[in-house]
């Protein structure tokens, strides 16, 4: 029999689970990259919405950014540090909510693993400054088969020269 000490005590498991798990995904924070901000400074360069995203994981809500309606020929970079991150030509409409990709440009992100939610992803960051762009998943389209879910408020977007 089931008893409420037991459901507590199995709640508060999987949500210290949830945790570390937000903690180990997020370790990718404390790397060494070539673009370092203190954690204030990274508050004065952000805005508070682009600072819980790029560096503390967030996610912003689905249909949100303006990002998802952007056509034209560019590039897309990071919020953080400016990096480009995935042309324009990469971009699709994975009906999600969130600027889909199916490839990045070389050597502009890294992945983990994260175990955060409850459930094992692989987190995609700025190889630059480490800024927390999304997840990848194998459900997209070809060539690559992935799709790079990136929050838009990690983003910026460059058009291409005419």
């Amino acid at each position: 029999m089931t008893t409420r000490r037991a459901l507590l005590s199995a709640a508060s498991a999987a949500i210290a689970t949830s945790l570390l798990g937000w903690r180990t995904a997020g370790a990718w924070a404390a790397g060494t990259f070539a673009v370092t901000h203190s954690e204030a400074e990274w508050r004065k360069l952000l805005t508070a919405e682009q600072y819980a995203v790029l560096r503390e994981a967030a996610t912003e809500r689905p249909y949100s950014s303006p990002l998802n309606d952007e056509h034209r020929r560019g590039t897309f970079n990071c919020a953080g540090c400016g990096r480009d991150l995935f042309p324009s030509t990469t971009k699709f409409d994975s009906g999600t909510g969130w600027p889909s990709f199916w490839l990045p440009l070389e050597k502009a992100v890294e992945t983990e693993r994260d175990t955060s939610a409850g459930m094992v992803r692989t987190a995609v960051h700025c190889a630059r400054c480490g800024g927390h762009l999304g997840h990848v998943f194998d459900d997209g389209p070809p060539p690559t088969g992935l799709r790079y879910c990136m929050n838009g408020l990690a983003m910026g977007f460059r058009p291409a020269e005419a």
